[in-house]
C-alpha cells in the first residue's frame, strides 16, 4: 500500500507539472495575440496541436481524480480489514509470522500486514523451548521440500520471567510459491492456548484423583445423581451386587428406590449417614429390583454403608455418593466361631456329652479321632466314630514328622508301647504340606484307656490341624519381639529426654535458689545469665524434640516456590554463624549472581543453619566455610570446618538421637543430625559426613530441584573465596 501511494504522488506531480506548463503557454499565446495582431496568421496546424494537447490534459486531470479516488476508497477498505483483522487477533491470541526460505529469517507481521521485526534463526529460537524449536524447524523444512502442505506444531514458550510457561498452537502452511512452483514464503499463525492447557491439565488431575478413589477395590462405591438414577458404579460394587455387565445396569438407569438395601432412604431430608442392614433379597420378586438378573433371588446379605449426599451453596441436592462393604462372610464367619468355641467349651466341661456328639463334631471342625493300639503298634486316624479311615505304622508315624520332631514322636511311641498312664500331648511338624505350600502342624490330645483288668489298652484322642494357629504364634512371637525392642528404644529415648531436660532444669533451680541464700550482689548478673543460658538450651531442646516428632510421624508438610537462592544463602550461614568465636573465620563461596530453584526454603534453610551451627560449636580458631553448587538437578551443599574432628569410631554414632559427647567431641543438643538427616530425606536428598582426627570434618547435602533461572559470577569473583581462606 505505501509503494502504490509513493507511485501515486510520483504520477500527481508529473501530470500537475504538465497541466502549469501547458497554462504557462496558453496565456503567452494569448498576449502575443492582444499585442500583435500578426500571430492570427500562424499555422493552423500549431493550433490545432495546441487544442488537442489541451484535451489531453483535461481527460488526464479527469482520470487522475477518479483514481485518486478510487485510492481513498481502496485505503478506507484497507483500514477496515486492518481492524477486522486486529479484532480477531485480539480476541482469538493469535499472532502471525512469516518465514522466507531464501534469507532464513523470520518476521512478525502487525495488524497492517506489514513486518514488524526480523529475527534470525537464534534469536527466534529464544522465544521457544529448544526441542520444540528445532520439530518447528523440521516441519518448515518439510513444507518447504513439498513434503506437506501444512502443519499443526504444539509449543512451550521459553520466557524466564513468567510465572508459568505459555503453551502456543502454530498452524504452519504455504504463504507463496514462484513461478517454478518452489516456496518462497511459509505463514505461520500462533495461537495462545496457555488457558486452555492449563484447564485440561487441572481438569484430568482432577479425573485422575476421581478415578482413582473411584475404582478402589477396597469398598464399593454407587453414585445417584439428584433424580436418584444410578451414574456410575465401581468394580467392587459389581462384585458385591452380582453385576455381570456394567454398562447394562448405567444403560437401564437403575434407581435408588429399587435398590434393596437403599430402598427406605430418602435422600432429599437426610444427611451424611452410616447405615447397617440385614437384606434377605427372596423377599423382594418384583422384576423392577432385577434379582433374578444379578443372581440374588436367594442371597441374604449384611451390609454397611455410608451415604453422603452433595448439595450446592443453596442447599439443592446435586448428587449421592454411597460407599459401603459386604459384611456377609465376615458376620457368619463370626458366628461360626462362636458357636465353635462354645462347642469346645462343652466338650471339655463334659466328656460323656461330648462322645454322644462326637460325629457331628469331628465332621463340622476338622477334627480326627485318634486310637493307637500298643498291642499291634498301630496308630488309627478316623472322622468317623464307626470305622477307621487311614492306619499308620511306628515306621509310618516316624517318617511323616520332619527330621526335627521325629526324634519327639519314637518317644511318645515309646512312652506308649510301655503303657505310660499319664496323658500324651504333643504337636508334631509333618512333611505334609496345605494348600498353601505350608507343612501342616498336628496336635495330638491322647488319654489312656484302661480295660476291665484296670491296665491300659489303647490311647484315644482328637487330632487337629494347628498350622494357622503355629504361623499366627510365631508371628506373634516376631511381633512381640519387635514391640519389644520398641518399648526399649522408647524408654531409651525417654531416659535420654528427662535427662537432657533435668539438666539445664537443675542449672536453672539451683542458680535461681542461689538467690535465696547469702550471696554477693555482684554476683546476681551472673547468675541470671546462666538461668538464661540454662532456659534457652531447655527450649531449644523441647523445639528439637518436638519438631523431630513431627518429622517422625511425618506431619511436616514442605511447600516449594521458586526463590533466588543465590540471594539468601548468606543469610542462614550467618544466623548458624551467630554464636560462633570472634577468632573464627567465616568464609561463603557463592559463585553464582542469580540462582532461582523452586525448593522449601524454609526447611532447607534450617538445613543450612544448624550444619552451619555444629561447625562452629566447639571451634576456638581457624575457619568454617560454606559453599553450594547446582548440579543436574540437584543443589549441593557444603560445609566445611577446621576444628577437631571426629574419630572413627564415633562416625557409627553421629546421627543417633540424645549423643552428646562421642571422644569428648560435643554433637550440640544430640537432636540435631537427627533432625537434619530426616529433614533432608524426607525431600528426597542425602546427607554425607567426613571427618579427620584434629583436622576438621565436612559435610555434603544434596537436595533435588529444579533451576528456573541461573548466572553465574565471574571467576575473579567466585575465587576471592578460596584467596580469602589462604590468608
Amino acid at each position: 500500500m505505501k509503494k502504490v501511494r509513493k507511485n501515486f504522488v510520483k504520477c500527481h506531480k508529473f501530470y500537475t507539472f504538465a497541466y502549469i506548463n501547458t497554462y504557462d503557454t496558453i496565456s503567452l499565446r494569448m498576449i502575443q495575440q492582444t499585442c500583435d495582431i500578426s500571430l492570427w496568421s500562424l499555422d493552423h496546424y500549431v493550433i490545432s496541436v495546441v487544442v488537442a494537447m489541451l484535451l489531453a490534459i483535461l481527460v488526464v486531470v479527469f482520470y487522475n481524480r477518479v483514481y485518486i479516488r478510487r485510492a481513498k476508497d481502496a485505503n478506507a477498505r484497507q483500514k477496515e480489514q486492518n481492524a477486522h483483522l486486529a479484532l480477531v487477533l485480539q480476541a482469538g491470541r493469535l499472532r502471525i509470522w512469516k518465514y522466507l526460505p531464501a534469507t532464513r529469517h523470520y518476521f512478525f507481521l502487525s495488524e497492517e500486514g506489514t513486518m514488524e521485526q526480523c529475527y534470525n534463526p537464534i534469536d527466534f529460537a529464544q522465544f521457544f523451548d529448544r526441542d520444540d524449536f528445532e520439530r518447528l524447524r523440521s516441519t518448515i523444512f518439510e513444507i518447504c521440500e513439498g513434503r506437506k502442505n501444512s502443519a499443526v506444531v504444539t509449543m512451550v514458550s521459553n520466557a524466564k520471567d513468567e510465572a508459568f510457561l505459555r503453551h502456543y498452537e502454530v498452524t504452519i502452511s504455504v504463504d507463496r510459491r514462484d513461478s517454478r512452483g518452489r516456496v518462497t514464503s511459509v505463514f505461520g499463525i500462533q495461537h495462545d492456548v496457555t488457558d486452555e492447557y492449563r484447564r485440561m491439565e487441572s481438569v484430568n488431575q482432577l479425573l485422575l484423583r476421581y478415578h482413582t478413589v473411584f475404582s478402589t477395590s477396597l469398598i464399593d462405591i454407587v453414585y445417584y445423581d439428584n433424580h436418584g438414577v444410578l451414574r456410575d458404579i465401581n468394580e467392587r460394587a459389581c462384585k458385591t451386587f452380582g453385576v455381570a455387565d456394567r454398562n447394562f445396569v448405567l444403560q437401564n438407569e437403575f434407581l435408588l428406590k429399587n435398590n434393596p438395601i437403599f430402598a427406605d432412604v430418602d435422600i432429599e431430608t437426610m444427611n451424611n449417614t452410616q447405615t447397617s442392614s440385614i437384606v434377605d433379597f427372596s423377599n423382594y420378586n418384583d422384576p423392577k429390583y432385577y434379582t433374578d438378573e444379578f443372581g440374588l433371588s436367594d442371597k441374604k446379605m449384611y451390609y454397611e454403608s455410608t451415604i453422603n449426599p452433595i448439595r450446592d451453596a443453596q442447599g439443592n441436592l446435586e448428587g449421592v455418593y454411597m460407599a459401603g462393604r459386604d459384611i456377609t462372610e465376615m458376620v457368619v464367619s463370626f458366628h461360626r466361631q462362636k458357636e465353635g468355641a462354645e462347642r469346645l467349651r462343652k466338650v471339655n466341661e463334659n466328656i460323656q456329652r461330648y462322645i454322644s456328639n462326637i460325629n457331628y463334631a469331628l465332621r463340622v471342625s476338622d477334627i480326627r479321632m485318634v486310637n493307637y493300639y500298643p498291642n499291634s503298634f498301630t496308630l488309627e486316624l478316623s472322622d468317623n466314630i464307626t470305622q477307621s479311615q487311614m492306619k499308620l505304622s511306628q515306621l509310618r508315624c516316624i517318617r511323616l514328622a520332619t527330621p526335627r520332631f521325629r526324634r519327639t514322636v519314637s518317644s511318645v511311641l515309646n512312652r506308649m508301647d510301655h503303657l505310660s498312664p499319664y496323658n500324651i500331648n504333643v504337636t508334631i511338624e509333618t512333611e505334609i504340606r496345605d494348600k498353601k505350600g505350608r507343612q501342616i502342624w498336628m496336635l495330638f490330645n491322647m488319654v489312656p484307656m484302661l480295660g476291665d483288668s484296670g491296665k491300659v489298652e489303647r490311647y484315644y484322642g482328637l487330632c487337629r490341624e494347628m498350622t494357622d494357629m503355629v504361623e499366627m504364634e510365631k508371628l506373634l512371637a516376631l511381633e512381640t519381639k519387635k514391640a519389644q525392642e520398641t518399648e526399649l528404644l522408647k524408654q531409651s529415648f525417654l531416659a535420654n529426654m528427662s535427662y537432657e531436660i533435668r539438666t539445664p532444669l537443675n542449672n536453672v533451680v539451683g542458680f535461681a535458689g542461689l538467690f535465696n541464700t547469702p550471696h554477693d550482689e555482684a554476683d546476681e548478673p551472673a547468675f541470671v545469665e546462666q538461668i538464661k543460658i540454662n532456659s534457652n538450651n531447655m527450649l531449644t531442646l523441647v523445639n528439637d524434640v518436638m519438631l523431630l516428632s513431627s518429622l517422625d510421624a511425618n506431619m511436616v508438610e514442605y511447600h516449594k516456590d521458586y526463590i533466588d537462592f543465590a540471594q539468601v544463602f548468606a543469610s542462614h550461614c550467618q544466623i548458624g554463624w551467630s554464636t560462633a568465636n570472634t577468632q573464627v573465620k567465616t568464609v561463603i563461596d557463592n559463585p553464582y549472581e542469580s540462582l532461582v530453584l523452586n525448593i522449601d526454603l524454609e526447611h532447607v534453610g534450617k538445613v543450612i543453619e544448624k550444619l552451619c551451627w555444629l561447625s562452629a560449636l566447639t571451634l576456638k580458631e581457624g575457619y568454617v566455610m560454606a559453599r553450594y553448587e547446582y548440579r543436574r538437578g540437584e543443589l549441593l551443599i557444603t560445609i566445611e570446618d577446621t576444628g577437631d574432628g571426629i574419630p572413627e569410631e564415633g562416625m557409627a554414632h553421629l546421627f543417633d538421637r540424645f549423643v552428646h559427647n562421642v571422644d569428648n567431641h560435643l554433637l550440640g543438643t544430640g537432636l540435631d543430625l537427627p533432625i537434619v538427616q530426616a529433614m533432608v530425606n524426607q525431600m528426597g536428598g542425602t546427607i554425607e559426613i567426613e571427618s579427620t582426627l584434629h583436622k576438621g570434618t565436612t559435610a555434603w547435602v544434596s537436595i533435588p530441584c529444579e533451576a528456573k533461572n541461573i548466572e553465574r559470577r565471574r571467576e575473579e569473583i567466585t575465587t576471592n573465596a578460596t584467596e580469602n581462606i589462604l590468608l
